[in-house]
């Protein structure tokens, strides 16, 4: 099972994070900057997979992989396959990088609700759903469909109300 997937910047702000255990906030924040300090003190040229279990609990693990300004982490336990779970950032990161054209940290700022709608297209309740990135961005824009035809019924029904009421 997947515990959670965060997104780091390089300063350690956390631009995305999920957690698919119960965590308090103030615990979740403590997480997340143990994992900026595992981070950031790791050389260029090692693994990118690390022992988790001192911060997340036994057996927990950790797969990061460092794009630009930005760390995409993943942090899972013995069920989940190491190299599945680097597979499954880069699915994250070339769906992100479909949808952004070159998804940089401000897309993941600002569009947040459209990351999180990629996210739990990949994963849901800490389960892999989908690893082609292809079919994600099948559903993101059928989503993106349903969301337009409701704002523009909800714009129709305001309109028609308003003119009702004079």
């Amino acid at each position: 099972m997947i515990r959670a997937v965060l997104v780091l910047n390089t300063q350690g702000k956390p631009r995305l994070s999920k957690f698919y255990e119960y965590q308090p906030v103030e615990k979740q924040q403590q997480l997340i900057r143990n994992v900026f300090a595992v981070l950031c003190s790791r050389p260029e040229h090692v693994s990118n997979f690390v022992d988790a279990e001192s911060f997340f609990g036994p057996d927990a693990r950790l797969v990061y992989k460092h794009f630009a300004t930005l760390y995409f982490v993943f942090i899972f336990d013995s069920s989940e396959n190491e190299l599945a779970m680097l597979d499954l950032i880069q699915v994250l990161v070339e769906t992100m990088d479909k949808c952004f054209r070159n998804v940089c940290e401000l897309d993941v700022v600002f569009n947040y609700s459209k990351i999180h709608t990629i996210l739990d297209e990949i994963i849901f309740g800490g389960q892999v759903l989908e690893t082609s990135s292809t079919e994600v961005l099948k559903a993101i824009e059928e989503i993106s469909k349903l969301e337009a035809a409701s704002n523009t019924m909800n714009l129709v029904s305001k309109s028609v109300s308003n003119w009702r009421s004079r």
